[in-house]
């Protein structure tokens, strides 16, 4: 039994104060009607009208159950029309994450750009630079540099981003411009990781074999920043994805070296958790991202 279809039909059968009348005006068939009520009466266990050959009226049962059935439908449909007015206007809560610089120099302008577009919508930022569990952390979307692995989540790709060796200019004017990455062992390399020692991957132009390369040097970090700054101020070299790099290279403090050695491009992606229907703030984030970022590579 529909029992909001049932509670529909016990209404307009009190309000019309009839079957036939109530059939009517739900576009429906008599039969359909008698077979409605009685279902619902066999549910509650209780007799809703005393029926004569005029007139069907409530019994005592029937009055009290008929405002709470009425305040049933009036919920059910104040919550389709939200719904519906979410598709047209999305509204509400949505927690995004991302990595910490990526997200404060692409992902955190986007979504502000979004919100004035959007006032009735609400959202919290997190930025983290490890990777983020959506569905047990109970978060909305992500945005992800790396090839999705989850199963349960679907990825639709926003971009591209490189993974580049940089250098100072004075640097390279000093130990000289590698033309191959096996020139980078022994040299001073920055590192990202508690490390000081660990392999650094390239790609031979052409076949695409990788070349793994060991590394060293004195200096490591747990940030992207200082190590940036640590190689912009010529203490080696440093690999880093493109967009961390960009605004020091554009400014000639960083220099770029054994371009035709990278790495395949990474995918940038917004991801969300795997559902059949999506809310529709996800739905217009999830569209507006890929607005934002559309032809966007680095």
């Amino acid at each position: 039994m529909d029992r909001l279809k049932a509670m529909q039909t016990f209404v307009q059968i009190a309000d019309q104060g009839s079957l036939t009348g109530a059939a009517r005006v739900l576009d429906s068939s008599l039969p359909a009607v008698v077979r409605s009520l009685a279902a619902l009466e066999a549910h509650l266990g209780v007799r809703l009208f005393h029926r004569t050959t005029r007139r069907n009226a409530l019994t005592e049962e029937g009055r009290n159950y008929l405002q709470s059935a009425r305040e049933v439908l009036a919920a059910a449909d104040a919550a389709d029309q939200a719904l519906k007015r979410e598709a047209r206007e999305p509204a509400g809560q949505l927690t995004i994450t991302a990595p910490v610089l990526f997200g404060h120099m692409y992902v955190s302008p986007a979504v502000t750009r979004f919100l004035q577009r959007h006032p009735q919508m609400r959202c919290s930022v997190l930025l983290h630079d490890r990777k983020v569990d959506l569905l047990e952390e109970g978060i909305d979307v992500g945005i992800r540099i790396s090839p999705l692995e989850d199963s349960s989540l679907v990825a639709q790709t926003l971009g591209t981003i490189r993974t580049m060796v940089v250098a100072s200019p004075a640097w390279l004017r000093q130990q000289g411009v590698p033309a191959h990455p096996r020139d980078l062992q022994g040299a001073e390399c920055v590192r990202i990781h508690q490390s000081m020692v660990g392999d650094w991957t390239f790609r031979e132009p052409g076949s695409g074999k990788p070349i793994r390369v060991q590394t060293d040097g004195r200096l490591s970090f747990n940030h992207i920043a200082p190590a940036v700054e640590a190689c912009a101020a010529g203490m080696g070299f440093g690999m880093f994805l493109s967009y961390q790099v960009m605004p020091q290279v554009a400014q000639g403090r960083l220099q770029i070296v054994l371009q035709d050695f990278e790495a395949p491009p990474r995918p940038v992606s917004v991801i969300y958790p795997h559902a059949r229907l999506m809310p529709a703030r996800t739905r217009a984030f999830v569209d507006w991202m890929k607005q934002e970022f559309s032809g966007f590579a680095l």
